[in-house]
């Protein structure tokens, strides 16, 4: 016998695959192609919006801006846009941007579904906004860090600005609320308004645009949350949760027909 043919026959036996070895011994794999950048520039939003650091409702950065942020081209930050839009979890806001909708493959489709097919559920949803928020507005008070604090007076002064355009008046207030979750210092309250996304942005655009569309109703409004931003930020949780109480209770009473001043709601115990 050659040496060539030798050295086939004893390649043959030394490999695994031609000597009929049992599946999944000496298993050949394709290499793994690289991730893309567009597919890491989303993994890294994603990250943001799974930890809170990006909220339902919250403006992304400009297209640019992030670019410059990852240090990636702008084509690579518009795919992963793309992509995340896709999947429901970031939206196109009318007048440009982009802004966060839902939490990252947390969104419970069946809820939404519930809102989006009977506007009246919206009831129930605002009923038990208005328990939690009460216990956010006194847990915020009482653990609210000094950049918590700035982030809700920026979200404030946002809603307080007259050039401001009305369309954003639904994300606005959502932005003050998530604000105030955040500042509560619970990562389960902010992990629960996060899940809630789609559905939170749909409450406050029914709110504000349907239920209290005017202009006085947005004088209210601000008032309102400017009374509770001052009980925050004075250290005080009877106060901050009282407000809040107010708050919630004045749109509720929409849904009811009764009067704001009569409490529609049974708060949750102290504490």
């Amino acid at each position: 016998m050659s040496e060539k043919l030798i050295l086939e026959a004893a390649a043959k036996c030394a490999d695994p695959d031609e000597a009929g070895s049992p599946p999944g011994q000496g298993a050949r794999f394709q290499p793994l192609e690289r991730e893309s950048l567009p597919d890491r520039v989303a993994q890294e939003l994603l990250r943001s919006i799974a930890s809170g650091e990006l909220a339902p409702g919250q403006r992304l950065p400009g297209e640019r801006r992030l670019a410059e942020m990852m240090e990636v081209s702008r084509v690579s930050v518009r795919a992963a846009l793309q992509q995340l839009k896709a999947r429901g979890i970031v939206a196109s806001v009318q007048g440009g941007g982009t802004r966060v909708i839902a939490a990252a493959e947390t969104i419970d489709s069946g809820l939404t579904q519930l809102l989006r097919t009977d506007a009246g559920n919206l009831q129930d949803l605002a009923e038990i906004r208005a328990n939690l928020e009460v216990w956010a507005a006194r847990r915020a008070a009482e653990k609210a860090r000094p950049d918590h604090l700035a982030e809700i007076e920026k979200a404030l002064a946002t809603m307080a600005n007259p050039r401001r355009p009305a369309h954003f008046k639904a994300e606005d207030d959502l932005r003050f609320h998530m604000a105030i979750a955040r500042a509560s210092g619970s990562a389960v309250y902010l992990h629960l308004m996060t899940v809630l996304g789609e559905v939170m942005e749909r409450s406050f655009t029914h709110h504000r645009y349907t239920l209290y569309a005017s202009p006085e109703d947005d004088r209210r409004f601000l008032e309102q949350h400017e009374r509770i931003a001052d009980a925050i930020r004075a250290r005080d949780p009877e106060a901050a949760a009282a407000r809040m109480h107010e708050h919630l209770a004045s749109v509720l009473s929409k849904y009811r027909g009764e009067s704001a001043t009569t409490p529609p709601i049974t708060l949750v115990a102290k504490g």
